[in-house]
């Protein structure tokens, strides 16, 4: 039996596959523990500063797989038994640069798992959409996420109320998406993106990706003082020194993530 979430690292750049294409990469509770089980894996290793998340076979991820949940539509197992905090898509902090490279169906809590993702680039198929009013339940994390992905609440509204699906080319209309390409491309167009990512040094990386999204929610000051204390620390890194000498010494730098 194949595992439901597999993990690859080629250099500094980890590939986390949904990986139940038979059943167009449906959550079940062994896919729940896979995919936490990665992203703590992708937290815990120094040497991956850049993480890919996409789907095997002809889906991203078409949500959770209702076929396993009882009368009541819940699932069994672990898959809410894990702690919300475990979950990347509920608000597990990554702040390592994240890509979403989407061919296929990308619903329910794919495309919430999408929307936690920094980067969205969508294959020409993509299909998105957000199903659960129409199976009368509600999308809670996704309707936390989506209206700061989409800038226009009604196109974020749109997506979640309506229960239908949109097109890779809607996706990128309304900011969904970055990009979208070839369905044959589209892990090189991610990989592309990650090795592009990785020319910075990864700690400062993060800073600045950490201090994007805090702000958000910070005082002006607060931001400021949030952000002097990240730039602070980073400037005392052996890649801070590095760069400065890498810059005087016209070369590239060689990043240790130290």
């Amino acid at each position: 039996m194949s595992e439901p979430v597999l993990y690859e690292r080629d250099g500094h750049v980890v590939t986390i596959t949904y990986n139940r294409p038979e059943k167009l990469n449906a959550i079940n509770g062994a896919m729940r523990e896979g995919l936490n089980a990665a992203w703590q894996r992708f937290l815990g290793d120094d040497e991956a500063w850049v993480a890919i998340l996409t789907g095997a076979g002809r889906a991203f991820c078409v949500g959770a797989d209702l076929n396993e949940g009882g009368s009541t539509g819940e699932f069994p197992g672990s898959f809410f038994e894990m702690p919300t905090i475990n979950s990347f898509e509920s608000g597990l902090e990554v702040w390592k640069p994240t890509i979403a490279a989407v061919g296929g169906y990308c619903l329910g809590y794919g495309l919430t798992a999408v929307s936690a993702c920094d980067f969205v680039i969508a294959a020409d198929d993509a299909v998105f959409g957000m199903p659960e009013v129409r199976i009368g339940v509600p999308t809670i994390v996704g309707a936390l996420r989506l209206p700061r992905r989409i800038p226009n609440m009604q196109h974020a509204l749109e997506l979640l109320l309506t229960g239908e699906r949109f097109s890779a080319e809607w996706a990128l209309a309304v900011g969904l998406a970055g990009s979208v390409v070839p369905r044959d491309s589209l892990l090189e167009a991610a990989r592309t993106l990650a090795d592009r990512l990785c020319a910075g040094a990864p700690l400062a990386v993060r800073a600045v990706k950490e201090m994007a999204y805090r702000s958000n929610d910070m005082g002006w000051i607060e931001a400021v003082r949030f952000g002097e204390t990240l730039r602070r620390y980073v400037a005392a890194t052996d890649d801070a020194r590095e760069g400065m000498a890498a810059s005087r010494d016209r070369r590239f730098p060689e990043w240790t993530g130290r």
